[in-house]
């Protein structure tokens, strides 16, 4: 399905941001409500599920924090997500210096962390039930943790030496979170120890010659601006503006050495990619320039471009249930890209003699037009 994947003439995404847009999240429990923060602080909540039963459609949206919201963000919104648990709280940040934890149903913030600096990313752990900390990167070194229990961002994560750019939970150990930095490192805390990192990645897996000790212990020879962890966590991807995607085995920090190719990278904020879940093999959905360059993780072979957006992609995001891809962009488009469906394959009888019932029941047509569903 992920190999089939185009940009769907029968679904469409309704519009109305009027700016970029920076950020998608969609919901973990139903798949079915997504978020978008754009470049002007708007933030809009649309229903991906198709209410009308019509094979075209339109994605609604549902409500939005416009420009007249008096708690809207007063600069461009970078990073959007749900709360992982249910969907009656999601968070925002944005390039004016605040986190805000809003309440869905009533569209009020019930807390806002401020900050020194601009907020390039933010992010809550998707399986912890031990905490409720989430990770910030701002323009300062410091990685800030939030607690949403007590409400205070009291502890901080020193190790890096210039901005966060991202930051990302692992999904897989509760504790362990990732970050990158325009320092070129990306490195790996346990957020229970005192000194915090765990380790610092090396492209060159400790190789390098001593006498280069300024390069050493760097994971891209540029700023690290997006990282991604697999679903199952073993596996951390990261992108960097040396134009270099890198994976590395996550409990071992090793560089597995896959070679992606050139991916060209100019953003000089955070980029928002996505990894597929439940594929075989795996893939990424990388933002390149006005299009998505979509590889396999484990070859780093280059399988498809995504054409279709006007200016450069900014996020994007997977809908894992139905393998689907959400793109946005600052042409303040959102892009639906849907597996194409497949034509039933006729085993050389000729159709007349086929009995309808021999189609795949899952490429039946679904949408009933009798009037006696009414």
């Amino acid at each position: 399905r992920v190999l089939s994947l185009e940009l769907n003439k029968d679904r469409d995404v309704e519009r109305i941001h009027e700016s970029g847009i920076n950020t998608l999240d969609i919901e973990p429990v139903e798949g079915r409500y997504m978020l978008s923060g754009e470049s002007d602080g708007v933030i809009v909540l649309y229903d991906l599920e198709n209410l009308t039963r019509k094979p075209s459609y339109t994605c609604k949206a549902l409500f939005s924090v416009g420009k007249s919201h008096p708690d809207v963000h007063k600069f461009s919104v970078e990073t959007v997500q749900w709360y992982p648990r249910d969907t009656g709280m999601f968070t925002s940040s944005s390039f004016d210096k605040t986190l805000k934890i809003w309440d869905t149903n009533t569209l009020q913030p019930a807390d806002i962390f401020y900050f020194e600096g601009t907020v390039y990313s933010h992010h809550m752990s998707p399986v912890a039930t031990q905490h409720c900390l989430i990770a910030v990167g701002t323009k300062s070194p410091k990685v800030q943790l939030c607690d949403l229990k007590s409400g205070s961002s009291s502890h901080i994560l020193q190790g890096h030496r210039q901005e966060v750019l991202a930051v990302s939970w692992s999904p897989r150990h509760e504790y362990v979170l990732a970050t990158g930095s325009a320092d070129g490192r990306v490195k790996l805390w346990d957020v229970r120890r005192a000194s915090g990192c765990l380790s610092t990645l090396d492209q060159h897996n400790g190789e390098k010659s001593k006498a280069s000790s300024e390069a050493a212990n760097t994971a891209h020879n540029g700023r690290v601006n997006g990282l991604c962890y697999t679903s199952d966590g073993l596996h951390l991807l990261t992108i960097g503006t040396d134009d270099r995607m890198r994976l590395w085995n996550s409990s071992t920090g090793e560089n597995t050495l896959v070679n992606y190719g050139k991916v060209c990278n100019e953003s000089w904020k955070g980029l928002k990619f996505a990894i597929s879940c439940g594929c075989n093999p795996e893939f990424a959905f990388v933002p390149y320039g006005s299009t998505i360059a979509v590889y396999t993780i484990f070859t780093g072979e280059l399988i498809t471009v995504l054409r279709g957006h006007y200016s450069t992609v900014n996020c994007c995001v997977f809908q894992p249930h139905f393998q689907e891809l959400y793109s946005g962009s600052k042409d303040c488009n959102i892009l639906a890209w849907i597996p194409a469906p497949r034509e039933p394959v006729l085993d050389d009888i000729s159709e007349k003699s086929l009995p309808q019932q021999h189609l795949n029941p899952a490429y039946e047509d679904a949408w009933s037009s009798s009037d006696d569903e009414g």
